[in-house]
Order: structure tokens, then C-alpha cells, then sequence
């Protein structure tokens, strides 16, 4: 026991016991620094020392552009650019999908395989092989004000001269002001009419529903497609109320008036005819005033 505590103190005095730390000139021998230490002090000093090199490491390295040179360290560019590529990509794969399923959609009717008289044929069948039951169609007293509304509005038909020549009637999806018509030089190939949100766009003229989907740049959009090969394009709508494949006549609501997509400048219609591929001027066919 008294050898330990011997020992103790022995290692405490090698630990307390002052050293003289002096600078001297070595021509003249003169005092020029002098600075009194112990090991325990060394060892102190050492050790704060240490730590302080060690936090002003890690803060160099963490909170500034530095670490950008230590490899293993992503750029901070990189990562936001990376982030950036990646939300492109998305929105590329969403929009050739879209893409996609609209050729998908009309491929057949534009290269001839379904002829109009295809499809009034297949209506005609299909007419005779359901039945509806009346009794199960129970319309809501908000559904009954709706159509009386829609049904009441006023049509705009062709002169005879355009109906005996196109062999079809069209009617004016909506009655408004044209804010921009229809320029094949600046391929704006539609005419866009301004009317307020929510105002029922009904159908150009009897047909079927080919696409009934949101587009990225033009929002929610559907397209009709008619006898003798005409097609309708209804663009920027707030609401679309009908699906591919359905059935639907003259007048009848297909979408509202509404301001989506990207391309959008406010709530309006962005209405296209198409005749066998090649866009034609609404404005030669419907009265949209």
C-alpha cells in the first residue's frame, strides 16, 4: 500500500514539477523568451489544442465549399442539377406517354383502318343489341336543371350551301369572343374563344369520344371524332364529363370552360376541326359569335 501511494506521488511530482522554457541569443547569451511549463500543462494545452483543430476541421468541411475538393464529397451544383435532370425526366416520360396514347387513339382513324361508315355501323349494332331501361336511369333534380339548361341553348347551323357540301352540320361548342383565330403561317391551328369558367362546352356535332385525357401543356383535353372524317379538339378544359368510347350528340355537354395546362392564358376554349388529316379554319364552318 505504501509502495502505491509512493508511487502516486512520484508520478505527481513528474507532473507538477515546473520546467523553464527559456530563448536565448546565441551571440550574447541574452534572455530573450521565457516560458515556465510542467508536463501536466503540455498535456493540457495539447489536448484543448487537439480538439480545437479537430472542430475547426469539421466545421471547415460541413458549412463550406471546401469540402467540394475532398474526395468522397459530392458538388452542391451536381446534386442540384442532378435533382433538376431527374425532375425532366419525369415530366418527359409523362408527357410521351400521353403522346402515346393519343396516337395510340387515333392511329386508326387517321390511316384509314375505321372508315365513319365503320363506326355509324358499329353505333347502329350496338344500338340494337342494348336496351336501356328507363326506370334505372333515376337523374338527379340538379342533372334535369343542367340539360334543360344545355338543351335550351341556342345552335348555330351552317348555310345550306356549306351543309350540302360538307355533308355535316357543325354547331359552336360555345358562344363567345374569339381572341385569337385561326393562322396556319403561325400554326395556331384552332380558334380560341373566351367565355367564363365553367361554361358547358357541348359537342360540335354527333360522334364518338377518341381521347379523353390531361395533357401536360394543354391541361384537360378531349376529341371528337365525326362522320366524313372530321375530327374536333376541345382544349383547356376545367372539367371533362365524358370518357373514350362514349357516344355522344349535337349540343350535348362534353366539358366546361376552364384555364389548364401550361399554354394556357385564362379561362377560354381552344376549339380545332380536323377534315381527313389536315386542320381546317372552324371559323368556315360554325358562327362562334
Amino acid at each position: 500500500m505504501a509502495k502505491n501511494n509512493k508511487k502516486k506521488v512520484k508520478l505527481k511530482q513528474k507532473l507538477t514539477n515546473k520546467y523553464r522554457l527559456v530563448v536565448l541569443n546565441e551571440h550574447t547569451f541574452e534572455e530573450r523568451f521565457a516560458l515556465k511549463l510542467s508536463r501536466l500543462n503540455v498535456f493540457v494545452f495539447s489536448g484543448i489544442f487537439s480538439i480545437f483543430l479537430i472542430l475547426a476541421t469539421i466545421i471547415l468541411i460541413a458549412f463550406t465549399p471546401i469540402k467540394e475538393y475532398i474526395p468522397g464529397y459530392s458538388s452542391i451544383k451536381l446534386k442540384t442539377d442532378a435533382k433538376k435532370l431527374t425532375l425532366e425526366s419525369d415530366s418527359l416520360k409523362s408527357r410521351l406517354a400521353v403522346i402515346e396514347n393519343y396516337t395510340k387513339s387515333i392511329k386508326s382513324v387517321l390511316t384509314g383502318e375505321i372508315t365513319s361508315d365503320d363506326i355509324i355501323d358499329s353505333i347502329q349494332e350496338l344500338g340494337k343489341r342494348v336496351q336501356i331501361n328507363e326506370n334505372m336511369l333515376n337523374a338527379s333534380k340538379q342533372d334535369s336543371i343542367f340539360r334543360e339548361k344545355i338543351e335550351s341553348r341556342d345552335r348555330f347551323p351552317l348555310s345550306d350551301e356549306l351543309q350540302n357540301r360538307v355533308k355535316i352540320v357543325f354547331f359552336a361548342p360555345i358562344s363567345g369572343t374569339t381572341s385569337q383565330s385561326f393562322n396556319s403561317e403561325n400554326k395556331h391551328f384552332a380558334i380560341d374563344v373566351v367565355a367564363k369558367t365553367g361554361t358547358p362546352v357541348k359537342a360540335a356535332a354527333d360522334g364518338t369520344v377518341i381521347f379523353s385525357e390531361w395533357t401536360t401543356e394543354t391541361g384537360y383535353v378531349i376529341i371528337l371524332k365525326h362522320a366524313n372524317n372530321f375530327i374536333s379538339v376541345y382544349k383547356h378544359n376545367g372539367i371533362l364529363l365524358k370518357q373514350q368510347g362514349d357516344l355522344v350528340q349535337s349540343g350535348e355537354a362534353i366539358a366546361s370552360v376552364g384555364s389548364s395546362g401550361e399554354l394556357t392564358t385564362g379561362p377560354h376554349l381552344h376549339f380545332e376541326l380536323w377534315s381527313d388529316g389536315y386542320a381546317v379554319n372552324p371559323a368556315n364552318y360554325i358562327d362562334f359569335e
